[in-house]
């Protein structure tokens, strides 16, 4: 189902919102009654990905839109008095309003999955919350600066000091990732959890690497991104990536010093 977003109207603010780009909507996918009456703002190359993927692994019936970075879009007014960041992504869910990414995630594993995909424990809770925040502090940047010099970039705009020195950095927090899930299926345990979809949606973009000698992080991102869920938005980001114009990357790479 698509449609354009051009007019929309924000439950929380009654604030008119203008977007050229065509709306795209998650298939009805009632699953017990479930209704989350959510808005998912940013394009699928953003880390709207990580709350895509997050959305689809709960089965939650949402409307995304793919909303630009930049003035056009998450920095014009309407969408600024929604989420004065002028960052990507953010939700409306029923009228609560929520940014940064893994707080996404977080909040909508607790809210639809608490006790499974997002733990019952304190202790399981506060080991979900560490991997979320070192995905951030340890590996993030990084993978971004990789994938931009290795692969979004054109050729001749790749900078291979910049590429080769985040390898560098990546090297020992993929050790600690590698050991981690060297003995055990996931994160936290044999089970997926909130754990596991923040950090493999951090690094996703680290499947492009040669992660050869980190074989058992290859194994585990493989298994993440390989779930239907994960698969769901990665098609989104695919599309995304090849419908961005060069410019856009430039920009990015521009504004965040990568």
């Amino acid at each position: 189902m698509t449609a354009l977003c051009r007019k929309q109207t924000s439950r929380l603010s009654e604030l008119t919102l203008f977007d050229q780009r065509p709306c795209r909507y998650a298939p009805l996918q009632n699953l017990g009654g479930r209704l989350s009456g959510l808005r998912i703002y940013g394009v699928a190359r953003t880390r709207a990905f990580r709350a895509l993927w997050m959305a689809n692994e709960l089965g939650l019936d949402y409307e995304h839109l793919p909303i630009e970075i930049g003035t056009g879009g998450a920095r014009s007014p309407g969408f600024l008095a929604i989420n004065p960041n002028g960052r990507l992504p953010f939700i409306v869910d029923s009228g609560f309003v929520l940014f940064e990414s893994l707080a996404i995630t977080l909040y909508l594993a607790k809210k639809h999955s608490n006790g499974k995909l997002y733990p019952g424990t304190l202790e399981g809770e506060a080991s979900a919350w560490q991997w979320s925040l070192w995905a951030v502090t340890e590996v993030d940047r990084g993978v971004n600066i990789w994938s931009l010099h290795a692969v979004r970039l054109p050729p001749a705009e790749r900078d291979a000091i910049k590429r080769n020195e985040a390898l560098k950095v990546l090297v020992a927090p993929f050790k600690v990732l590698d050991a981690a899930v060297a003995k055990q299926k996931y994160l936290l345990g044999n089970d997926f959890t909130v754990a596991d979809l923040n950090v493999a949606a951090v690094i996703s973009r680290a499947v492009d690497m040669d992660l050869s000698a980190i074989p058992n992080l290859k194994a585990w991102l493989t298994r993440c991104l390989d779930r239907p869920a994960a698969r769901k938005a990665l098609a989104l980001k695919a599309q995304a990536d090849n419908e961005t114009p060069v410019e856009v990357t430039r920009r990015i790479a521009k504004i965040n010093r990568l």
